[in-house]
């Protein structure tokens, strides 16, 4: 009997039947559900729960027979989904109740088809890396990014200096109002808004790309994952935001960030009617505009 935990941010009397409408599929199929601890006490108190379930509220709570986890909402919630997963390589799906979705790409009305594919194994697993990073001064912390890691100006209109080198030779100081180092999952997030090309999942690559860069000559490098790169900030401040996966961390001047891929992959399910070509052309509305 499988096991299948659930995931999600934000109820709302709009979204509230999905959830019931995904908790009752799963029940259908007798398999055991488990949901995350703070979603069961939204879900709750906007609802009737009349129906047997376990909740976790850690990734050690996944390790122990759950055989998929359903993100439930945008990409967002997605990647707060995974820092549950971690390393336990328990495989994700995400069901888009948000308003994007490039992680979180089975729609409402694909619910059905996706669980029964499930249960007949009519799907792969996509291998997504992430980024591990590591802060100079924090003592045995380290953060995971599957989307990017972000240095940010704060508390001011004026441009940093972010020092990069990679695997210990020094690339550039951009100038600008930040940078990103991207995954190729994270390319078609941040990254792309800022200019950055779209890397398809599987490429063994990490971007870098600058924000608002002062010198147009600046542009995004695309580098082998293998090489760690290394990250200082300066400027008028003392302290300045590192954003990882939208988690911000005050850093000071001239701290160094060290950023390698990690060690272990996340199982993303893919089915076979859903690839990344068709979400990039439909997200971009690539095609819509019959003048070209």
């Amino acid at each position: 009997m499988m096991q299948i935990a659930i995931y999600g941010r934000k109820i709302s009397k709009q979204n509230l039947k999905s959830f019931y409408y995904v908790f009752e599929l799963i029940q259908s199929f007798s398999w055991d559900l488990m949901i995350e601890e703070d979603l069961a006490n939204s879900v709750a108190q906007k609802g009737k729960m009349d129906f047997t379930y376990n909740t976790f509220n850690s990734h050690k709570d996944l390790k122990s027979g759950v055989d998929l986890v359903i993100s439930m909402g945008g990409d967002g919630t997605f990647l707060k989904c995974v820092s549950y997963i971690k390393d336990s390589g328990v495989p994700i799906m995400g069901i888009n109740i948000g308003r994007l979705g490039f992680l979180a790409n089975v729609s409402l009305d694909q619910i059905s088809e996706a669980l029964h594919d499930i249960k007949a194994k009519k799907y792969v697993f996509q291998k997504r890396s992430l980024l591990k990073v590591e802060v100079e001064g924090a003592l045995d912390e380290e953060y995971l990014a599957m989307n990017e890691l972000t240095i940010h100006k704060k508390d001011t209109t004026s441009m940093v200096a972010v020092n990069v080198s990679l695997d210990d030779n020094f690339l550039n100081t951009y100038w600008s109002d930040g940078l990103i180092v991207s995954t190729p999952t994270g390319s078609t997030a941040y990254n792309l808004s800022c200019g950055g090309p779209i890397i398809t999942p599987g490429c063994q690559v990490h971007i870098i790309t600058p924000i608002a860069a002062h010198n147009l000559n600046v542009r995004p490098v695309v580098v082998p994952d293998h090489m760690p790169i290394k990250l200082s900030v300066e400027g008028r401040n003392r302290s300045y935001l590192m954003s990882i996966d939208g988690k911000s961390i005050s850093i000071k001047q001239g701290q160094e960030i060290k950023i390698m891929k990690a060690d272990f992959m996340i199982n993303v399910i893919k089915f076979e009617n859903n690839n990344f070509l068709d979400t990039i052309r439909n997200k971009m509305l690539w095609g819509s505009d019959k003048r070209n």
